[in-house]
């Protein structure tokens, strides 16, 4: 059984217009769904404000790469997303894959009977919540963090 370390994190998932956060409990078991945070001046704010309300240990900020495992047009947005997180919390941000997270949620809604028109409100937080609990897996079957970790700027 690998070790499997305590504490909340949350999942984010950042969009053009909206980012979508996810939280799991402090054994990691599920991930579940936050709030959808309007993409603004405000947006990293507010997710410290998140990080601080649920005593949150790490950051999991999904990367958005292509089926080949290349950058897109957004992958440098949320790496710049990710440092300024990091910056403004102090914890770890973990930068990690989430090729499909987003097809997966849309997928996940339609089943569930939803629109893509209902669903756009809440399809970000679902979104977060798929990176999540993937990392969280990955997590418990290898006994190591998931992803990369943005570097912290020295203060």
């Amino acid at each position: 059984m690998t070790q499997f370390r305590r504490g909340t994190r949350l999942g984010i998932d950042v969009g053009k217009a909206r980012v979508g956060v996810a939280k799991c409990d402090p054994d990691g078991l599920l991930a579940t769904p936050v709030e959808t945070v309007p993409r603004d001046d405000a947006s990293v704010a507010r997710i410290v404000a998140l990080a601080e309300e649920y005593s949150a240990v790490e950051l999991y900020v999904g990367l958005p790469l292509n089926l080949r495992g290349e950058d897109t047009a957004s992958t440098q947005d949320a790496r710049d997303f990710a440092a300024a997180l990091g910056a403004a919390s102090g914890l770890v941000v973990r930068l990690v894959d989430e090729r499909l997270s987003t097809v997966s949620a849309h997928a996940a809604l339609r089943s569930s009977g939803r629109s893509q028109r209902s669903s756009r409100s809440i399809v970000d937080q679902v979104a977060a919540v798929v990176l999540l609990q993937q990392a969280l897996d990955v997590e418990k079957s290898t006994g190591r963090p998931p992803g990369t970790p943005v570097p912290q700027e020295p203060a």
